[in-house]
């Protein structure tokens, strides 16, 4: 059940298994993750260049087997989901996909993907968030050392946030390093997040602590990253 409660601010960081959790909390208005999808992304020994690229930082716990979504969607609310075309099989149909291009040209490529996708249900149209985020290359958060292995920018989880402007509390039943928390923090939102792995739990507790102390930390440069409607 629950291993860890800490409530930061508005946030409250569970640890625990967000399968035997959710059950036991009130309401949320939305939910906004990125699960473990079954793609081995990191292990130890063998596998593809892309796994061997990320063996410095430790693997994700349930991202060796495939990934059933049931959970999250029987909970009735909005949902954003990253890597949903993983298991898009799962899904129901969904005009409102959104996408993350990551990547500064068309012309660079390496053994990661240029971008990323989230199934959602809001019933809009898609949208594209273009984002640098290559290695050392990143549009936000620069000097930041990355302290997970699908890590996400804080903006593209405060651009997720700009489409449930209704939403009071915001799940993130796989937290992870905390960035939807981090996010949520940034922009005066209630977020409850739900991490099995307690290291990674510690590293949330810590980042969306700073980003209460410090509400600047994670910010953008200047220019806006564009976000473009996919006809």
């Amino acid at each position: 059940m629950i291993k860890r409660d800490v409530q930061i601010g508005d946030c409250r960081l569970i640890l625990g298994d967000c399968l035997e959790v959710m059950p036991l909390l009130g309401k949320v208005d939305a939910v906004v993750t990125d699960p473990p999808y079954g793609v081995n992304y990191v292990h130890s020994g063998g596998g593809g260049r892309l796994a061997k690229s990320t063996t410095n930082l430790k693997p994700v716990i349930g991202d060796d087997r495939p990934f059933d979504p049931a959970a999250l969607l029987g909970l009735g609310v909005p949902a954003i989901l990253w890597g949903g075309n993983h298991f898009s099989d799962k899904l129901a149909a969904s005009s409102s996909w959104l996408i993350w291009d990551k990547r500064a040209s068309s012309g660079h490529s390496n053994d990661f993907a240029d971008c990323e996708i989230a199934w959602t249900n809001l019933g809009t149209v898609a949208r594209i968030f273009r984002h640098h985020w290559d290695g050392m290359m990143k549009a936000s958060e620069r000097g930041i050392a990355r302290v997970h292995p699908t890590q996400k920018p804080v903006a593209l989880m405060e651009w997720c946030l700009g489409f449930l402007p209704d939403a009071k509390t915001i799940l993130d039943p796989f937290m992870g390093s905390g960035t939807t928390l981090v996010a949520c923090a940034k922009l005066g939102r209630k977020g409850i997040g739900i991490e099995l792995d307690p290291d990674y739990f510690e590293i949330a507790c810590k980042r969306v602590a700073e980003a209460y102390r410090q509400p600047d930390l994670f910010i953008a440069p200047p220019e806006k990253p564009t976000q473009e409607v996919l006809l």
